[in-house]
């Protein structure tokens, strides 16, 4: 995989910026990442008790019998540790979010499997030295809502300054994490009534982050856009043919996202800017916004933020049994939540960063609580509050180490309405032919307006 190491998706917005936090962490303390702390920043060392490993390097090659589409369990013969339910769950508390404990009294059925713990992150070396190299050069700037050039990922593999700077810092290390550079992949999305019945929405998407275009020349390209991002419906029927299209801006209270969609009824294409914060999402019965996608993305702006600290919990890792092929979406989806005897947690360090909305700013979520793991720096759980203060919305990320490519993502997303009882999975692939193709080669021709109509198809 040939990678150009340019100062990628990052920019200079302009002669004269407004720095946050001035320069990057000093070389001395950027010296740690290798060493006391993992390529990616994390903490090196296990926990006090051992519960936590240490890194080791990660899980970097994929085991016997992979075939290209199985994900297969590196840990298939592992049994769970303890199993947290209701009656249980006072006594785990400290390891749990608001959500998980919310979960687990609302629903008998609800529970969590712990597992050992496993820190199969890893990426490829060239990230690495980038991700090295942006520790002592990448900045804060805008306000926050911005970085100045960075490469390839993770710009602030050591979190600096202030809290509120090191909470900016730690999401952006999520919204620009690696995850190969350009890539397609068949999804489902299921957004099941109270009773469990569901009708999965399929989507095919297309990321592909600006320096893996084929006709990237960094001199021509426009540097405040991060990657192209293309979803299209294949079914059901009534839905399909209607086509999403990003380009997603870095800095997006400078220059917002620019989102356009394509009505295969009408086949027209028109401009879509309500395909940012608590817009709908797409095919999604009203169960989550748009950015809640991937957990989060898109703007901060309505937020203030702050870094809450850090903690061991548990939370949803090496989820390999979920993305099985040998289980049926009709499986999967129960009443209330998915399987959890599909699932796995581990006990694992997170940063805990919360975000507030805004005096004089407005989000259907008033404040949200994010866990995002050390070793990744990709959200693992959400805690997501109503105008009154009210717990509404649990959000999980069920990671998995995509062994193939050395990229960490999600074998699934999880958003359950607390007070409804439904819930949102997206990511399932399990009944796809084809679920992943990453290093797929394209060119800005595809992520045109004009495409659009191409990719539409009924």
């Amino acid at each position: 995989m040939k990678i150009k190491t340019i100062a990628q998706y990052g920019l200079l917005l302009g002669a004269i910026v407004s720095n946050m936090s001035g320069a990057g962490v000093s070389q001395e303390e950027a010296d740690k990442i290798g060493s006391s702390l993992t390529p990616l920043g994390a903490e090196k060392a296990g926990n006090a008790d051992g519960s936590i490993p240490a890194w080791d390097g990660g899980l970097t090659s994929p085991p016997a019998g992979f075939n290209g589409r199985e994900y297969i369990n590196p840990f298939a013969e592992e049994k769970p540790l303890f199993v947290i339910t209701a009656a249980n769950a006072d006594q785990y508390k400290e390891k749990l979010s608001a959500g998980q404990m919310a979960m687990l009294k609302r629903h008998d059925t609800y529970k969590i499997n712990v597992y050992p713990t496993h820190r199969t992150a890893v990426n490829p070396e060239e990230i690495y030295a980038a991700v090295k190299k942006n520790a002592v050069e990448t900045d804060l700037i805008e306000g926050g809502y911005g970085i100045s050039s960075y490469s390839l990922a993770t710009p602030f593999p050591i979190p600096h300054g202030s809290d509120s700077e090191k909470a900016y810092q730690i999401i952006w290390n999520h919204v620009t994490r690696w995850r190969a550079g350009s890539f397609q992949r068949n999804v489902v999305q299921m957004t099941p009534l109270a009773n469990g019945n569901f009708s999965p929405v399929k989507f095919e998407e297309q990321i592909t982050f600006v320096t893996s275009l084929t006709d990237y020349d960094p001199d021509k390209s426009d540097p405040n856009i991060i990657f192209y991002f293309k979803q299209a419906i294949v079914s059901p029927a009534r839905l399909a043919g209607n086509v999403l299209l990003v380009h997603e801006t870095l800095n997006q209270v400078k220059e917002p996202r620019r989102a356009w969609v394509y009505n295969s009824g009408q086949r027209r294409v028109r401009r879509a800017p309500q395909v940012a914060y608590d817009g709908p999402g797409t095919a999604s019965d009203g169960q989550r916004t748009s950015d809640n996608f991937d957990m989060f993305n898109g703007a901060t702006d309505r937020y203030d933020w702050k870094l809450l600290g850090k903690r061991e919990m548990y939370i949803p890792y090496n989820t390999y049994d979920l993305s099985s092929t040998k289980h049926k979406y009709e499986d999967i989806i129960q009443p209330g939540h998915i399987d959890q005897d599909l699932t796995r947690y581990e006990l694992h360090r997170v940063w805990v960063v919360e975000a507030n909305v805004k005096e004089g700013s407005r989000h259907i979520y008033a404040k949200r609580v994010f866990y995002v793991d050390e070793d990744t720096w990709q959200i693992a759980l959400v805690d997501h509050y109503d105008g009154r203060g009210e717990l509404w919305r649990a959000a999980e990320g069920h990671h998995m180490q995509f062994y193939d490519s050395k990229i960490a993502w999600y074998t699934a997303e999880t958003l359950y309405d607390l007070l409804s009882g439904r819930y949102l999975v997206l990511g399932l692939s399990n009944e796809e032919p084809v679920a992943y193709k990453w290093n797929v080669k394209t060119s800005t021709r595809d992520f045109t307006p004009a495409a659009l109509r191409r990719a539409g198809k009924r």
